[in-house]
C-alpha cells in the first residue's frame, strides 16, 4: 500500500472512537441515502411472516439473462448499523454481476435487539425461502448464503444453526471479510488485530464496541452462533468461499475459520484481496477490488469443482 493511502486511512480512522455514544447518528447518516436512491433496476419489497413477526426483505432482480440462482444476503454494519437501503447499490450490482436474484434481509439491529435477535431473523427468512422454493422457481441447490463483515458472521451462523436444527442446509456460502471470533482486544490470538487494528478505518476498538452492543451478555460470546470459530464440530457445512482483505483486523480470523472448515472435510476456497481494507466490497462497482471479487464469486458459483484449495 502506498504511503499517501496509508496516511489518508490513518487520518480517517480517528473518527471511530465514540461508536457506542454516536451509533444512532451514524444510522441517521446512513439513512440519508434513501433521498438519493433512484431505482433503475427491478426491486420488490416484501415481508416474510414468521410467527407474529413480519421481517422486511428486498428482492433484487438482474437486468438480463437471469439464472435460477438465489443469493440470500445479510448486510454488514457490526450488527448495529446498515439496512437494505444502505446496501441497495451493493445488492443491485450483485444481482447484475451474478445474474442471481438477491434477497436482502432487513434483520433487527443491536443494541435495541441484541444477540440472537438479528441472527434468528436471518435464520427464519432463510428457512422460509427453502420452504418456498417452488414459488421462487428454483431448487434448494440454487440457494447461496452471502454476507459481508457482520453479515458474513450471520451467514456462517445460519449455516451452523441450519445443520444443528436439521430444517434445511445451504449448498454454498460466501463470507466476505467475516467476523468469526469473540475477542478483538490486545489478547486476541490473531496478529491482524494488532497489525491492522488502528490505522485502516475499521479499528479493533470499533469492533469491540460493536461486540459490546451486539452481545452485552458475556456468556453469549461463547456461543458458536456468535463466534463460529468456537464451534467444536464443523462438519456438514456448505461449500464455502471466504474473501478477506490484506489490511483488515478481521483478516486472520476469517482465514482461520476457512482452515477449520477444511479440517472437518468441508470444501473451502479462500482469497486474500491484496492492498484492500475492510469494507472494499461496498465500493463503486467499477473498483478493481469489486471487479476482482465478482470474478472469484462467479467462478465459485458456476465452476466450483468441490476440491479444497489453499489461500492464493
Amino acid at each position: 500500500m502506498n504511503r499517501f493511502k496509508r496516511i489518508a486511512l490513518k487520518t480517517l480512522s480517528f473518527g471511530t472512537r465514540n461508536l457506542k455514544r454516536y451509533y444512532k447518528v451514524q444510522r441517521k447518516l446512513i439513512n440519508v441515502i434513501k433521498i438519493f436512491i433512484k431505482y433503475r433496476y427491478k426491486v420488490v419489497d416484501r415481508k416474510i411472516s414468521v410467527g407474529d413477526r413480519k421481517i422486511p426483505v428486498r428482492f433484487f432482480y438482474p437486468k438480463r439473462n437471469p439464472t435460477s440462482g438465489i443469493m440470500v444476503f445479510f448486510h454488514g454494519g457490526g450488527w448495529v448499523t446498515g439496512n437494505v437501503d444502505s446496501y441497495t447499490r451493493v445488492c443491485s450490482n450483485m444481482a447484475n454481476q451474478t445474474r442471481n436474484t438477491v434477497i436482502s434481509v432487513d434483520y433487527r439491529l443491536a443494541p435495541e435487539y441484541p444477540f440472537p435477535a438479528g441472527l434468528e431473523d436471518c435464520y427464519n427468512v432463510t428457512r422460509e425461502i427453502f420452504r418456498n422454493i417452488d414459488k421462487l422457481n428454483c431448487k434448494a441447490e440454487d440457494i447461496t448464503l452471502i454476507g459481508d463483515s457482520a453479515g458474513g458472521n450471520l451467514a456462517a451462523a445460519v449455516s451452523l444453526m441450519a445443520r444443528d436444527r436439521g430444517e434445511f442446509l445451504p449448498k454454498r456460502q460466501i463470507l466476505i471479510y467475516p467476523s468469526t471470533y469473540n475477542d478483538h482486544s490486545e489478547n486476541s490470538p490473531f496478529p491482524s488485530i494488532k497489525e491492522n487494528g488502528t490505522d485502516f478505518l475499521l479499528t479493533s476498538k470499533k469492533i469491540q464496541d460493536y461486540m459490546d452492543m451486539y452481545a452485552p451478555n458475556k456468556e453469549d460470546r461463547e456461543s458458536p452462533y456468535l463466534a463460529p470459530l468456537l464451534a467444536q464440530e464443523l462438519s456438514s457445512q456448505p461449500d464455502t468461499l471466504i474473501i478477506t482483505a490484506e489490511y483488515d483486523p478481521l483478516r486472520d480470523e476469517g482465514e482461520a475459520y476457512g482452515m477449520r472448515l477444511k479440517e472437518f472435510g468441508n470444501n473451502v476456497k479462500m482469497y486474500r484481496m491484496k492492498d484492500a481494507v475492510h469494507g472494499f466490497f461496498s465500493l463503486p462497482w467499477k473498483s478493481e477490488y469489486v471487479i476482482r471479487s465478482y470474478e472469484i464469486i462467479n467462478w465459485f458459483l458456476s465452476s466450483y469443482n468441490g476440491q479444497s484449495e489453499e489461500l492464493i
